[in-house]
């Protein structure tokens, strides 16, 4: 019911808040009205950003320096602590892991698809296979791929999909803890990852491509470049951008990795990452100081990445 409420309150007053600020800038000079009208109706988007963007960032800095048991000042305490900790250092291996792989691996894939799968007739088909994968949940699909990964004994009738052809094809061969064993788990994870953001990437680059002139293109064939020249020399550069936002995009998603990891391994068995390890932090052990720390410090690995592919972005855009 409380939410029925906000659901219709907050619609309801901001259109009477429009409603009033028109009327009385009615009541104002014409030569202010321009001016007034912009700020009033910019107004609720910035008060907006402020809630639900800028005030979350200050009040968990805030708490980050302060001790969650006694409230005392602790300054920066909390960071000495989180990172004193061998488990925190398996996370930030673990995202590191998810940054190069998992982006690579998308980009690389993506520009790969969205490349061929222009130039073949059943492109619509490809499209379906590929872009599926993004309509499911991140939730949903841990749940299919742990029956994918799902592993019983040596011995035991497999019910893992996987295991399940591993065994059959391979008379005598042992099982694959897909899940548990810490040479296979995060690249099993990092591998669902993939094939849910694959599709995403595919979509910008292939909108990309599409943009790209192709008068551009015919002028290098007829000057006898080879397709690979025409590709890495002629599209590439100008679709630079485009990767740049995948590139920037996937980055950021791997760092911030959770649901998947979550319901597959809860963190166990090595797989233990930064966001992993804030909720642990906050719900399990309820320290809120040692959870804002650790939020903190996601934040500023997420920082670099986005600065410096914004300035790649940018980069590109005065060049053109």
């Amino acid at each position: 019911m409380p939410l029925l409420i906000a659901l219709l309150a907050i619609p309801l007053g901001l259109l009477l808040y429009l409603l009033i600020a028109e009327r009385l800038i009615h009541a104002l000079p014409p030569r202010s009205r321009r001016r007034v009208r912009v700020a009033a109706w910019i107004a609720p988007a910035v008060v907006a950003i402020v809630g639900m963007l800028v005030y979350p960032v200050i009040e968990t800095m805030r708490l980050s320096l302060f001790d969650a048991k006694t409230g005392a000042f602790g300054g920066l305490g909390n960071f000495i602590d989180v990172l004193s900790r061998p488990s925190i250092w398996i996370a930030l291996r673990n995202n590191l892991l998810w940054v190069v792989f998992f982006t690579g691996f998308v980009t690389v894939l993506g520009l790969v698809v969205s490349a061929l799968g222009d130039r073949v007739r059943y492109e619509r088909v490809v499209w379906s296979i590929v872009v599926l994968p993004t309509a499911i949940s991140f939730v949903g699909a841990g749940v299919i791929w742990g029956f994918m990964y799902d592993y019983s004994p040596p011995g035991v009738a497999q019910t893992g999909t996987l295991n399940a052809i591993w065994t059959a094809l391979g008379p005598g061969a042992d099982p694959i803890a897909w899940l548990s064993d810490p040479r296979t788990n995060n690249g099993a994870l990092i591998f669902i990852g993939i094939w849910m953001a694959t599709g995403f990437a595919c979509v910008i680059l292939s909108a990309a491509l599409k943009s790209v002139p192709i008068d551009t293109i015919e002028a290098a064939r007829m000057d006898g470049a080879r397709e690979h020249q025409v590709f890495f020399r002629i599209v590439l550069p100008q679709i630079q951008p485009a990767i740049a936002v995948v590139v920037t995009l996937m980055a950021i998603s791997a760092l911030k990795i959770f649901d998947i990891i979550y319901v597959l391994t809860n963190g166990n068995f090595d797989t233990q990452v930064l966001a992993t390890s804030m909720y642990s932090e906050l719900f399990a052990s309820r320290d809120a100081g040692t959870a804002s720390a650790i939020a903190v410090l996601l934040l500023l690995f997420t920082l670099p990445v986005v600065l410096v592919n914004l300035r790649a972005f940018r980069r590109q855009e005065e060049l053109r």
